[in-house]
């Protein structure tokens, strides 16, 4: 579906998050590596730093989502599949230590089959 199946209004919305993938905000905050305040309060959600976590996790999910036929399970496997060469790390984790382009360019390789 593409990234604006997470914004409103010109920004990215944890409650699209939400709903899109089933879960909570208080979740997609702490997918992020965010504080709960940060999807919560008004001018937090509009902060750079949360803008820029909530767009690295939709990169992320929008760039899985064909590979695995939902976002749902695209975001499943960003939560939970440890990455080899990254000492057993999950993307999630990954990008809760502000390392979201190290995942994009590892899913960038697998994809041009340097993992196959």
């Amino acid at each position: 579906m593409g990234l604006a199946q997470y914004a409103d209004d010109g920004l990215f919305s944890p409650r699209k998050f939400a709903e899109t993938l089933r879960t909570t905000s208080e979740e997609i905050a702490r997918s992020a590596g965010l504080g709960k305040d940060a999807v919560q309060r008004k001018e937090r959600i509009r902060s750079d730093r949360t803008q820029r976590r909530l767009r690295e996790v939709a990169e992320i999910i929008n760039k899985l989502e064909p590979r695995f036929g939902s976002a749902l399970m695209a975001y499943a496997w960003y939560r939970s599949e440890p990455l080899p060469g990254f000492s057993g790390l999950t993307a999630m984790q990954l990008v809760r230590d502000g390392r979201a382009g190290e995942v994009l360019d590892y899913i960038d390789a697998v994809d041009a089959g340097v993992y196959a």
